[in-house]
């Protein structure tokens, strides 16, 4: 079965932390509500972008971990497994 890679970012994606701090900028001048209407829907817009790409890089990330099990390396599996 073929695996599918992770989607490289685009190289004017942003970093994960430099989006995040970028989002957490954002939602601070939206809090504030000093922000006129149009810079507010601009700045969600931006918001949206950044937690979309910062959520595909967690995806991607978690997809990219692997543990050591019994001395064999297998990849992660974020789903807890059903007790017997």
């Amino acid at each position: 079965m073929a695996r599918s890679t992770p989607a490289h970012p685009a190289p004017d994606a942003p970093k994960f932390e430099a989006a995040l701090a970028e989002l957490e900028q954002i939602v601070q001048n939206m809090e504030s509500g000093r922000l006129p209407l149009d810079e507010s829907l601009a700045a969600y817009r931006r918001g949206s972008e950044l937690l979309r790409h910062c959520q595909q890089q967690l995806a991607d990330a978690e997809r990219q971990v692997r543990i050591l099990e019994n001395g064999v390396l297998r990849d992660f599996d974020a789903a807890p497994e059903a007790a017997p």
